[in-house]
């Protein structure tokens, strides 16, 4: 009888354990790309012309409509953003004092296609702030 329990108690922890890992899987699956920044803003569509929501802090867990995030952080991080995502940059913009880098990073899902190439990371600095979203940054900077 007690070989019973001490086996059903064992199936018991285990079976906890599943689903503990398989919910914390699912929040590492759908969480915020981002942390930390100066507002949070998720883009409910897939063009310039999407929904905007913004916000303080990102939620967190995404809902599934949600195409694209990007935040705002005081200073330069252009080059932590690239070394924390281990970013490949692809190419390289300049326009009324911001300078854009479309980039790869093998840490986020799909992106969109820009001037041939898969961009899934877009890192803008200028006046003293640096954005990032992805795929893009939708909106204004």
């Amino acid at each position: 009888m007690r070989k019973k329990l001490v086996r059903a108690a064992k199936l018991t922890v285990t079976l906890l354990a599943a689903v503990l890992s398989s919910a914390i899987l699912f929040l590492l699956w759908h969480a915020p790309s981002f942390s930390g920044g100066e507002g949070y803003t998720l883009s409910l569509g897939q063009s310039s012309s999407a929904r905007m929501v913004t916000m303080e802090t990102p939620p967190l867990v995404l809902p599934p409509e949600v195409c694209g995030e990007s935040t705002v952080y005081e200073g330069s991080c252009t080059a932590e953003l690239i070394a924390a995502y281990r970013a490949r940059v692809l190419f390289t913009e300049e326009a009324a004092g911001t300078v854009s880098r479309y980039c790869y990073s093998p840490y986020l899902g799909e992106g969109i296609l820009l001037n041939g190439v898969c961009v899934n990371l877009h890192i803008a600095e200028g006046e003293g702030r640096t954005a990032v979203g992805t795929p893009v940054i939708f909106g204004g900077f």
